[in-house]
């Protein structure tokens, strides 16, 4: 499934080695996806390195609906962010991904490089379809700015078996918020450290109110 990770290369802070390789990646891609991402090769290769580095720090790192960390969308900066990602880490290593460097687990193009080392495409399937309410979310907020990163969630949509639906605006309680609104509660636990129930833990890649596809952890 070398496509996840050709995906996940045009999502990295561009390098010149990922220019330099643009002709290789594009190759790499069926007819159909490199139609789709047309747009953002035919960027990466006509502008020069630097604008193509500004442009990228001004999408995805200072621009905090273009994220590129899922979990930002959904949990924003609540404590279930947090467990998420741990629910995450577990995840990749129980299909014997290893983590290097210092990047959150939820970081677009490290999903899709774990999608590429799946053996399994229904079960890479079935995760992308987990994460695809969120990838099309930063697709749309993309696309209505006119960045051409948007075609690769339009690509990483296409490929879902479930169709993504809205989301709704992730929770900005923090800690000191949840205190100051509810209290601590009759046993003076802070409300956001209240013990996880045993047993599965979902990763919540969907958005609230529906009903998720659970990807659990043992």
């Amino acid at each position: 499934m070398i496509h996840y990770r050709i995906l996940s290369t045009l999502l990295l802070y561009p390098e010149g080695d990922l220019v330099a390789a643009l002709p290789e990646l594009e190759a790499g891609l069926i007819p159909q996806m490199r139609v789709r991402v047309a747009p953002l090769l035919i960027h990466l290769a006509e502008n020069d390195l630097i604008t193509l580095q500004q442009e990228y720090v001004q999408t995805f790192d200072r621009t905090p609906s273009h994220s590129l960390h899922l979990f930002e969308h959904i949990h924003g900066e609540s404590r279930g962010r947090g467990q998420a990602m741990v629910d995450l880490m577990e995840e990749y290593k129980k299909h014997g991904l290893q983590m290097q460097g210092d990047e959150l687990p939820d970081f677009v193009p490290l999903f899709l490089e774990f999608l590429s080392q799946l053996d399994d495409e229904v079960e890479a399937g079935r995760l992308l379809g987990d994460a695809v309410h969120v990838l099309a979310h930063i697709g749309r907020k993309l696309a209505a700015n006119g960045s051409p990163y948007a075609c690769v969630f339009t690509v990483l949509e296409a490929l879902s078996p479930v169709a993504a639906e809205e989301l709704s605006e992730p929770p900005i309680k923090d800690m000191d918020e949840a205190l100051e609104t509810f209290g601590p509660g009759a046993d003076g636990v802070e409300p956001l450290l209240k013990a996880q129930a045993p047993g599965l833990q979902p990763i919540n890649f969907y958005p609230r109110g529906t009903r998720p596809a659970t990807v659990a952890t043992h």
